[in-house]
């Protein structure tokens, strides 16, 4: 893959774990949060290359 192919994806999985992580800390911090866990799934989708990739996990609140 090209140079500059593999520079705009790290600059693009950077910004999605960056704002990701914003956006989740302050939903938790607007929410009762303590000792429960959330189910938490990002969905990644190239509509012209027919890409639909699903991460699940869990994000336990903090005690």
């Amino acid at each position: 893959m090209s140079d500059d192919f593999n520079m705009s994806m790290r600059k693009f999985l950077k910004q999605v774990g960056v704002t990701s992580q914003q956006a989740i800390e302050e939903a938790m911090r607007n929410a009762e949060t303590s000792g429960k866990t959330f189910a938490v799934k990002a969905v990644i989708t190239i509509e012209e290359l027919g890409l639909n990739h699903e991460v699940t996990g869990t994000i336990k609140g903090q005690e």
